[in-house]
């Protein structure tokens, strides 16, 4: 008996350790950077000011947060139209074969994201796969430009959060009670009434967690914008990679990084507020 609670506790410390050293302290570290004074010979000074947030009001910065969090939006809606009928047909499938069907999504993952973000490049450069393809088949007669642009940022931004919006919707679909939708359909409706009136709202949970899981680092995600997107798309994350890496501005780059925490927090406190209405409903 014990042993037993000795190792509970033991558990419990190493939680609130790792916690405590790995997320809350680097947190609190960044949040004291983003009040001192900037230094360019060492990097900040003992100098408390507000000066890096009202720096954040200049239009420049929230065209570019507002670009960015509109791009992240286009990224979580092909996600959500893309991983939806995926994790519908992952969650009917015979339960011999969602164990391979789940590991087919995870092993391109096993794999580096700027090895995959380079492969991108591969299929939708001017002589990649994707042109040859759509060149062969007459729909078009000249090569598309897609590599530097938005679209190829989107392109690997939705390869690589696809995941992300695929297991939490199909950790809540396995839950759902096949019987609601034969039901629906001996009470007459037809299959788009089932969609929108039986299985959106049942699986609204995990519409918001896959939302949630893919809308913000969507915006952070600097490499791939820098791979796929070239100097032309300058997103939150970049701003940030810039202001630590390039122009040594850390307080500033700690102040964004902040700004997209709280950000972060916001919508958690929706999450959670939208999930608490859905146990009171039911």
């Amino acid at each position: 008996m014990k042993t037993e609670l000795l190792f509970k506790r033991c558990t419990i410390a190493s939680i609130w350790i790792g916690l405590g050293g790995f997320a809350l302290l680097p947190l609190l570290l960044v949040l004291g950077m983003s009040f001192l004074k900037n230094s360019p010979s060492h990097l900040y000074q003992w100098h408390l000011t507000w000066q890096h947030y009202l720096a954040l009001l200049d239009p420049i910065y929230i065209k570019l947060a507002w670009r960015s969090f509109l791009l992240a939006l286009q990224v979580t809606f092909f996600c959500l139209l893309i991983s939806y009928p995926f994790a519908f047909i992952l969650a009917n499938s015979p339960k011999k074969n969602r164990s391979l069907l789940l590991l087919l999504i995870i092993i391109p993952f096993w794999t580096s994201s700027l090895l995959r973000s380079y492969a991108i490049i591969m299929l939708i450069q001017t002589n990649g796969l994707f042109n040859h393809v759509l060149l062969s088949l007459g729909i078009i007669q000249h090569p598309l430009h897609m590599l530097y642009t938005n679209a190829a940022v989107i392109i690997g931004l939705v390869y690589n959060l696809l995941p992300f919006m695929i297991l939490p919707l199909y950790s809540n679909m396995e839950q759902l009670n096949p019987e609601l939708i034969e039901a629906a359909k001996d009470l007459g409706a037809n299959k788009t009434q089932i969609l929108f009136r039986v299985l959106l709202p049942l699986t609204f949970p995990g519409i918001l967690s896959g939302c949630l899981l893919v809308l913000l680092p969507a915006m952070t995600l600097f490499f791939i914008p820098d791979i796929l997107g070239g100097a032309k798309s300058l997103l939150l994350g970049n701003l940030i990679q810039m202001q630590f890496f390039q122009s040594s501005n850390w307080p500033l780059g700690a102040a964004i990084s902040v700004m997209l925490t709280i950000f972060m927090g916001i919508l958690l406190w929706f999450y959670s507020r939208q999930v608490n209405m859905e146990r009171q409903l039911a």
